[in-house]
């Protein structure tokens, strides 16, 4: 059957069938607009584990998920479709986190890797299999990304993302990285872990592609990131969730908050979505949640503002979606996931 016969033969309003790709749509990654990469991979996660499951939880709950959206309209015949949950990257995962819990421990207990044999190795062979990882995300996006595709990339941590925008740069003489976090992320090896889920923007910088990193949301970070910040000459623009907040107090409207965001963007950009740059009601068992944050909508509104200001997402992700002893967390980030997917079609042209 053709993706038009697909299309004329489903039914958007009824339930969502199991057997189906994500959201219950009919379609394959060969016929999918915007192809969503899950990397169920968590290694160097520092306080609590469990976003290696994010993939499959929000895959589950997605389900559950109605298909219209009042911004886009006929979304779902965009055609959104998940690849295949790769097994061995989270066996791979689960084995090394066992590891890294050993090395986090004697960390915590005053140890170091410098003078501990057993530290260095571990220390060795994460930073070796993370980088594996990226190499493999790298490919799996680029592989989609020759066949036209606008990817997603579904975590696992805040370090997955790494080798797309590894991809994108060969792709992209020149883009942005939005940031929507609690945290900074821009630690040097956080734990030694060189590839850390705390290291991610510090590493994204390391890419000369990358013109502008702009954060939003930020209200965990140490003094060395906020050095880094002052001294980036610019290229690092962060809108404390503590700013953000006394400016409302004041009068300010969100609206206008998302405004001067907006100008601080270049015209093509990477969006990153931390969950827990929601507030922790709406992520409680994510890894590192942090009090304060957004309201799912607010981070709905900037970004369907941005595409109103013919800003192009040439991609984007969502992680650090933990599954609790119910769905609440996966049921919060696969709504998000369909929501800014279709606002990411709308911005490339995609909405049929």
């Amino acid at each position: 059957m053709s993706k038009a016969e697909k299309i004329k033969n489903f039914d958007p309003n009824n339930l969502g069938d199991k057997n189906a790709n994500i959201y219950g749509l009919p379609f394959t990654t060969d016929e999918a607009e915007i192809v969503i990469v899950p990397v169920p991979w968590e290694v160097t996660v520092s306080y609590s584990a469990g976003t290696a499951k994010g993939p499959q939880a929000i895959f589950d709950a997605s389900f559950q998920v109605d298909l219209f959206d009042p911004n886009v309209k006929d979304a779902w015949k965009i055609g959104l479709a998940m690849d295949t949950i790769p097994k061995d990257l989270k066996k791979k995962s689960n084995e090394l986190r066992k590891k890294a819990e050993v090395y986090i421990g004697l960390l915590e207990d005053g140890d170091s890797a410098e003078k501990n044999p057993k530290m260095k190795k571990i220390q060795t062979e994460i930073n070796a299999e993370c980088k594996k990882m990226n190499a493999f995300v790298k490919n799996k996006v680029l592989s989609f990304i020759n066949k036209k595709k606008v990817v997603a990339l579904l975590g696992g941590d805040h370090s997955t993302p790494l080798g797309m925008m590894q991809a994108l740069a060969e792709k992209h003489k020149s883009f942005g990285i939005l940031q929507i976090d609690a945290h900074a992320d821009l630690r040097d090896a956080y734990e030694g872990f060189e590839f850390s889920h705390a290291s991610i923007m510090f590493n994204a910088l390391k890419i000369k592609q990358v013109s502008k990193l702009i954060q939003v949301g930020i209200r965990d970070y140490c003094e060395d990131e906020v050095k880094i910040i002052n001294n980036s000459k610019g290229r690092i623009k962060t809108f404390f969730d503590r700013d953000i907040k006394h400016q409302q107090y004041k009068g300010k409207t969100w609206s206008k908050v998302c405004d001067d965001i907006i100008k601080e963007l270049p015209d093509k950009i990477y969006l990153s979505f931390d969950i827990d740059g929601l507030d922790p009601k709406l992520c409680p068992n994510t890894g590192t949640p942090v009090s304060g944050g957004f309201e799912t909508e607010e981070i709905l509104f900037l970004i369907q503002k941005i595409v109103e200001n013919k800003k192009t997402i040439i991609a984007f992700d969502i992680n650090e979606v933990t599954p609790g002893k119910d769905e609440w967390d996966a049921n919060v980030g696969a709504r998000m996931l369909y929501r800014i997917a279709n606002l990411v079609a709308k911005s490339n042209n995609r909405v049929r």
